[in-house]
């Protein structure tokens, strides 16, 4: 056997030598491929949390008692007929059957100006031969004492207009008890 060479102390660098026997004596070697392979657990499936929070909140919503003003919406005290016209006129406005043409949003007006306009409306869809407007007065909330002042003037304005021949409160999607579908007569 030939001379063995002790291995270079801790730190230092092997000698060029050394280098060149070990790649020499490995020249021929193939490298090992290994037969183990790296597992990793399947990740979660997602879960639709986003989903589940939204239903959630909609079979509490649909399980809360209703306001009491969803439950008025649309009752009689809300409503007006001019006499002689039958009540399926009302009916038919009150379900929606109309389609509504036009619209004025009284917010924030005074009732001078509120009056002024509402007048000046209901002329122009007169002669323009709409029939179906949506008159929004407000349900108050920023009123003095929360009071629908608006709610009130317009009723009796629209009340004692010549060309309405009746009006109900709106549904909840088009304003509830914060506005009103007015039914015109026909122009001449």
């Amino acid at each position: 056997m030939g001379k063995s060479r002790s291995l270079p102390a801790a730190g230092k660098r092997p000698l060029p030598e050394d280098i060149a026997l070990f790649r020499k004596a490995v020249a021929d070697a193939v490298p090992l491929v290994s037969d183990k392979v790296h597992h990793e657990p399947p990740p979660p499936l997602p879960i639709p949390r986003q989903l589940q929070q939204d239903e959630a909140a909609a079979l509490a919503d649909s399980l809360a008692p209703a306001p009491l003003e969803t439950l008025l919406e649309g009752g009689d005290e809300l409503s007006y007929l001019k006499p002689g016209l039958p009540r399926t006129v009302l009916r038919d406005l009150r379900r929606g059957r109309w389609v509504t043409q036009e619209q004025l949003d009284l917010h924030g007006l005074n009732r001078d100006e509120a009056r002024a306009m509402l007048g000046q409306f209901l002329a122009e869809s007169l002669a323009n031969g709409h029939r179906c407007l949506r008159i929004i007065h407000g349900k108050g909330l920023r009123s003095p004492g929360r009071e629908p002042v608006l709610k009130e003037l317009a009723r009796n304005w629209l009340a004692n207009r010549p060309e309405v021949l009746a009006y109900c409160q709106a549904l909840g999607a088009d304003g509830g008890g914060g506005a009103v579908i007015v039914l015109l007569k026909a122009a001449r």
